[in-house]
Parts: structure tokens; C-alpha cells; sequence
């Protein structure tokens, strides 16, 4: 019997991942753990709205999204450096900003030098109008797309067995509606004004569900505007290797071929998973007291 290699991991620099929304129906995360599997990163930056605080029940917290947790903190465990920065469905979390917790670090905001290019990452809800005078309205709107997504899943299974391609309605929805390509772009730009005016060579944003990376020059003068997308919709990251960004998209073909990877945590139900996360967590800091500044 021929033994099985191991895959090996694709290395990146600099991980930039947001809006992955666990605890929602919406969330893609069987796909981010092939993709999280998949990659080897030093730096990861979860850039907001990572666990959904706004629509979090304990009714529904599957198992895939326990393992995207355990596997980011294995990322901790083994000394990779994360950036946890805050967004508005996770805003509980902004207290803690400014918080070291073993190589985690919990922030509003990252400003990174990366072979000599200054780096301003943020969510980005800060531009969003809604969320600053009307939080009850943009929670309104946000289970409203949680109800579209659900729906997406249905129409969508439906279509690939009548052997058609997967549509997206949210997408369809955004791209048609004036209102919203204006939004987009409107928040693509003052993002940028607010960079140029800072001298960072990029700017790094998430909130809008839009994976982008373009330049934008203005009379003030230009800057490289990115955005990581979504892990409900686009299923989408930004990554950094050998200088240089690219913009990650998943498809299903380029992991038909990957054996899931085996570890112990597929016999082991939540309680347990996180108790092992807790244990591994304790032992890479050596069980020291944790303390939070609030």
C-alpha cells in the first residue's frame, strides 16, 4: 500500500481575510477551511466581521465554524502573528482594542510597512452613514440579507441540479441598483481621499462585500485601494507573497482534487473542539493568567 504525501501548503506573506460572518447561514465555511487548509501565512489580519455578534444564536453554530476558529488559533498557537480588527457585527470587541493575547492581537485599525510601503488597514463601516445615526435600521437590512442568502443556497442548489451554473442574487441585486454602485463607489473613494491625505501607499478595507484592488488617483495624488470581499457571497482574500498582491477567489475545481486533512477533530463534537483549542491555547502561553483591558 503506497503511502499518501501530504499536500504541501502554499506559502503567504501577508493574509488579509473579512466579512466571514460565522454564525450566520450565509457563511461559506466548509470552503475557508479547503482554502485556510490549503495556505501557509506568517501575517493574518481578519479584518472585521469575522464571528457575526448582531445575528449570533446558539441554536446554530455548526461544526465547520468551530474549526475556523480552532484553526486560526492554531495559527496563534504555533506564534503566527494575527491582527484581529474589529467591524460592526463584532463591534463588542472594540473595548478590547489594543489587547495582546499571546501573538493575537485585538485592534480597530493596522497601519503595517511591508518592503517599504506604508499599509492602513480598517473595516470600513466608519463610512457608512447608516451604521453611525441608524444601527437598528442597518441590523434590519442585515438580517434581511441573511433571509436573501438563504434563499440564494435554495435557488441555487435547485439550479445545479437541473445541471445550470450557480447565480448570486445579492450580487445581481448590488450591480443593478444605482443606489448601490454609487454607495460602492463613494466608499472606494473616500477611503482613498482619507489615505492619500495620510501618505500610505495602501489602503485596505472590508464592510461592502466588494473584493477590489485598483489603483485611484485623485489631484492630491494616488493609492492603491483594496478590499478582501466576503466568505458569503464572493468567497474572496487578499494575499501577499514575493511583493506583490493578488486578489484570492475560491472555486470548488481547484480543490476537487485535495484530500480533506485528516486530524482529530472529525470524531470530536464542539465542547470538545473548543476544549482542545482551549488546552493548546494554555500551552503556548505557557497557562499564564490572561488579563484584559477593558
Amino acid at each position: 500500500m503506497t503511502k499518501k504525501h501530504k499536500k504541501v501548503k502554499r506559502k503567504v506573506d501577508f493574509l488579509v481575510l473579512s466579512d466571514i460572518h460565522l454564525g450566520t447561514y450565509g457563511c461559506h465555511s466548509k470552503e475557508l477551511l479547503k482554502y485556510l487548509n490549503s495556505i501557509k501565512p506568517k501575517v493574518v489580519v481578519l479584518n472585521g466581521d469575522i464571528i457575526d455578534m448582531w445575528q449570533f444564536s446558539k441554536r446554530y453554530w455548526p461544526k465547520s465554524h468551530m474549526q475556523v476558529i480552532h484553526k486560526i488559533m492554531n495559527w496563534v498557537n504555533k506564534g503566527v502573528k494575527v491582527y484581529y480588527i474589529t467591524g460592526n457585527h463584532d463591534e463588542m470587541l472594540r473595548k478590547f482594542a489594543g489587547n495582546k493575547i499571546g501573538s493575537l492581537v485585538i485592534d480597530n485599525k493596522l497601519v503595517a510597512e511591508l518592503d517599504g510601503q506604508k499599509v492602513w488597514i480598517f473595516h470600513g463601516d466608519v463610512f457608512d452613514v447608516t451604521m453611525q445615526h441608524s444601527k437598528w435600521l442597518a441590523k434590519l437590512g442585515s438580517h434581511g440579507y441573511d433571509f436573501l442568502i438563504l434563499l440564494n443556497a435554495f435557488c441555487n442548489w435547485v439550479s445545479v441540479k437541473l445541471g445550470r451554473e450557480k447565480i448570486s442574487l445579492s450580487k445581481t441585486i448590488k450591480n443593478s441598483v444605482k443606489k448601490a454602485v454609487k454607495f460602492i463607489n463613494d466608499f472606494e473613494k473616500t477611503a482613498a481621499d482619507i489615505a492619500i491625505s495620510k501618505g500610505y501607499d495602501y489602503v485596505i478595507c472590508g464592510h461592502i462585500h466588494h473584493p477590489e484592488i485598483k489603483l485611484i488617483e485623485t489631484d492630491e495624488g494616488e493609492v492603491m485601494y483594496m478590499n478582501s470581499g466576503d466568505w458569503v457571497e464572493n468567497l474572496t482574500a487578499l494575499e501577499y507573497h514575493h511583493q506583490e498582491w493578488k486578489l484570492f477567489r475560491y472555486d470548488d475545481k481547484d480543490f476537487e482534487q485535495d484530500e480533506e486533512e485528516h486530524d482529530e477533530l472529525a470524531t470530536l463534537d464542539n465542547h470538545q473542539i473548543f476544549s482542545k483549542m482551549l488546552d493548546g491555547f494554555m500551552e503556548a502561553t505557557n497557562g499564564k493568567e490572561l488579563k484584559l483591558k477593558p
